[in-house]
């Protein structure tokens, strides 16, 4: 097994835990970051396929995620606080350059919508991005055959990118309503 499809299978098996409550937000945001960091897998400079677009997201959003974290650490400074948030924002500009070079390969065969939120700096702005359909499931095959996605499973980004927002409008996938989460219990835990 590569390393990738390590990462994704150790990532479905967090996803697991995290639903059954073994585990909080933060600790499956900090092992996915170390286990992450583990294998040695840097972002991929070139994304010219969906395996690696899938990738590159995960990468930068887990590595937001931390950063951000890492940065509510009481015992930081405010210097490193200021560092860790900057560190924090600029992996998230990366996500969304890698949720847009996905979307781009996969010519935007998605249904996208903004979410009901607890978090007043995310209203009406965070929107989900569902892929559904099997062909492009079956190209990420670590899904298939690691994480065992079955055809009525998806692959659920988000992003709150004006950017990708204006694209998702664009070419007619970004419906106006607000709608629960497919990730509800999760987008709406703080850590």
């Amino acid at each position: 097994m590569n390393r990738f499809d390590k990462f994704l299978k150790h990532r479905h098996i967090l996803l697991i835990h995290y639903k059954m409550g073994d585990m909080t937000k933060s600790e499956f945001i900090e092992d996915s970051y170390q286990y992450m960091e583990s294998l040695g897998i840097k972002p991929f400079k070139r994304v010219d396929n969906i395996k690696k677009a899938v990738y590159n997201y995960h990468y930068y959003n887990v590595s937001a995620k931390y950063w951000q974290w890492i940065a509510r650490d009481p015992k930081n400074s405010a210097k490193e606080r200021s560092s860790y948030y900057s560190q924090s924002i600029d992996l998230y500009y990366k996500k969304d350059l890698a949720t847009m070079s996905l979307l781009r390969i996969i010519d935007f065969d998605v249904e996208s919508y903004y979410v009901r939120v607890k978090s007043p700096k995310l209203k009406n702005k965070l929107i989900e991005i569902v892929i559904k359909d099997p062909d492009i499931l079956f190209e990420i095959n670590a899904f298939h055959s690691v994480s065992g996605l079955s055809e009525n499973d998806y692959l659920i980004l988000h992003t709150k990118s004006d950017f990708i927002a204006n694209a998702l409008k664009n070419n007619g996938v970004l419906y106006d309503d607000k709608r629960k989460s497919l990730t509800d219990s999760y987008i709406n835990q703080k850590y």
